[in-house]
């Protein structure tokens, strides 16, 4: 496994090209072209990954998910962290450092 390093608050990420992304019952499934994985975002995840269609901070994203699914941003942020590592140990994210 991959080792990734730390995102912190103004961290910018964006998603990776090369992917086909396509809805299925209200969910996100995504097919890597360059590993050949696929991948279930599910419905949160699948925001996430609308979102960060734009460079995106992880304060940004905290901020809409936690209002859009009424969550603490504590909770919140636990919870995207989780996510996004996951994507960038598969390499399908970039993070770049924020100002």
């Amino acid at each position: 496994m991959t080792a990734i390093k730390p995102i912190y608050t103004n961290d910018v990420i964006t998603r990776k090209e090369g992917n086909l992304v396509s809805d299925m019952a209200g969910e996100k499934v995504m097919m890597s072209i360059a590993s050949g994985k696929y991948y279930n975002l599910g419905s949160t995840g699948g925001r996430i990954w609308e979102l960060i269609a734009e460079e995106r901070t992880l304060e940004e994203l905290i901020e809409t998910l936690a209002m859009e699914y009424d969550i603490g941003p504590d909770e919140c942020r636990e919870q995207v962290i989780s996510f996004l590592e996951h994507l960038s140990r598969e390499g399908l994210i970039h993070i770049s450092s924020g100002v």
